[in-house]
């Protein structure tokens, strides 16, 4: 018993700091400043060829630490990343290429292959430890897992993309690619299905093509 109260004191503590937090930062950060918001959103676009400057291990670790603090339903974090530097790496990606996607693949500092775990559940112990036996809502239910694993880890690809936006780096993500082959060559016997590939490094501004049109506020969403 004094355990338990020992605990629920703790938890209750974490929960006080972090309304804390959130109050600091409403109070210190009205909004994004006009430039971030170009950054991230307005005049950042999705890149076709790469200049030659090397993406370091630091920085991949600096987008996933940013990107790790979106949210997913039950905390559950299913996006896992292979990340291709090597030459030797990229080669084994070529063969499942769309052929317009082999030259700028090839070129990029580093290409990240996003997948999915399916049994992302496993991870409840230290991700949703206050009701790990959740994950008996999709271990004994695989189209359930599957379902949920995708649409989270879809989620935090758009994440990582922002938050490598944010640091400094360039994205071109695709979806032109065979998914059974990159499967079979970087995630057999694993319970993780691609999703996504995408090159990153810094950008060559000669190779970004025009902004193709965006749908309107109206033409996409109601307000009832």
């Amino acid at each position: 018993m004094t355990l338990q109260v020992a605990e629920n004191t703790d938890i209750e503590l974490e929960h006080r700091k972090a309304r804390e937090a959130i109050l600091r930062v409403r109070h210190e950060v009205a909004s994004a400043d006009p430039d971030t918001l170009r950054m991230l959103f307005t005049e950042a676009r999705t890149h076709n060829g790469w200049l030659d400057r090397p993406v370091t291990d630091e920085q991949l670790h600096q987008v996933y630490e940013l990107a790790k603090f979106g949210p997913t339903a039950l905390n559950l974090q299913s996006l896992r990343i292979r990340f291709l530097r090597s030459a030797e790496a990229k080669e084994k990606l070529r063969p499942a290429l769309s052929p317009n996607n082999v030259d700028k693949t090839m070129s990029a500092p580093v290409v990240a292959i996003f997948a999915s775990d399916t049994e992302f559940w496993r991870h409840f112990p230290k991700t949703f430890p206050h009701n790990p036996a959740v994950a008996g809502l999709f271990s004994d239910n695989q189209e359930a897992a599957v379902g949920t694993a995708t649409m989270n880890a879809t989620l935090q690809i758009a994440y990582f993309i922002i938050a490598a936006r944010a640091v400094g780096l360039d994205c071109g993500p695709m979806g032109g690619f065979d998914k059974a082959k990159v499967d079979e060559a970087f995630f057999a016997g694993t319970t993780h299905r691609s999703l996504l590939v995408c090159n990153l490094g810094f950008g060559d501004p000669e190779k970004v093509f025009r902004r193709l049109p965006r749908l309107d506020f109206d033409e996409v969403a109601e307000v009832l």
